[in-house]
Formats: structure tokens, sequence, C-alpha cells
């Protein structure tokens, strides 16, 4: 199960609250994790900002933001309950899609597959794991047939 709250208006073209399921739901079943389930918030920059600041202690907005229930070691390798919760900024996710020349529905699939992924123990703290994760990141956006 994926729950989404809408914290923004959401967009008349696109099913944000669709798009932020599919895409978990396409991470966690790569991950053999289809029985576990996220909560995730698409908000505005200023909330995302004040997450990242009490939490991360950086003072600015960021794209996504995950909280996981369990971190290292405890997380297993087929969870079968509430792995976390992960945070979107809107704003940050509608410039990134046109900074980078691809549409919204790419870059909120793009964001929620990666914090799904952080729920799940990746990371990409050294060049190792960004390779892993980030190679992850686009087999799963391909596999759903979400592409640049």
């Amino acid at each position: 199960m994926i729950e989404v709250c809408l914290q923004v208006p959401q967009p008349a073209d696109l099913d944000i609250e669709k798009t932020i399921a599919r895409a978990a739901e396409a991470a966690l079943k790569e991950e053999g994790a289809a029985g576990a389930w996220l909560s995730a918030t698409v908000a505005d920059d200023d909330y995302v900002r004040a997450l990242n600041r009490d939490y991360r202690g950086i003072d600015r907005p960021t794209d996504v933001l995950s909280f996981p229930m369990e971190e290292g070691a405890d997380i297993v390798a087929e969870p079968d309950g509430f792995l976390g919760d992960i945070v979107l900024s809107l704003p940050t996710a509608q410039g990134q899609a046109v900074e980078y020349g691809h549409s919204l529905l790419r870059e909120l699939s793009f964001l929620t597959v990666h914090g799904a992924l952080h729920l799940l123990g990746y990371d990409h703290m050294d060049e190792g794991e960004a390779a892993i994760m980030f190679a992850k990141q686009e087999e799963i956006l391909t596999k759903m047939g979400v592409l640049r």
C-alpha cells in the first residue's frame, strides 16, 4: 500500500497520487518488498526546507527526503510492514523537470523511486553505493517505461 498526501494543489495535467503510487510500487516490487508500504507527502518548498533544516541541518529546500522506520542492518530483505515516509517538494520537482528537459511525470517518478530505495537501505554516500543505487533507479524507471 502506498499512502499519498498532497499538501499542494495538483497540476491539471498530471495525477500526482497515481504517479507516486505507481513509482513506489514498482520500486518495492523490484526489491522483493511488494508486501511493504510507505507514505509519501507532496509539499511546497517551505515545508521541505523546514524538514531539511530540522533533520539534516541543511537550511534549504531539496527535492526529496526519506525518513526510514529502521536503518542499517535492521532493514530486512523482504519487509512486510511500514518502511517509512518520503517527502517530495512539488515546486523543486517542477523546476528540475524543466532544468533536465523531461516531464514532471518523469521527475516525480524518479524522486519517488529514489526515496523508496533509501527506505530500503540504499544510499549514495560514496561512488560505489551511488553507482549501485543510480543503476537500480534507472532499471526500475526503464521497466516502468518512464524514460528521459
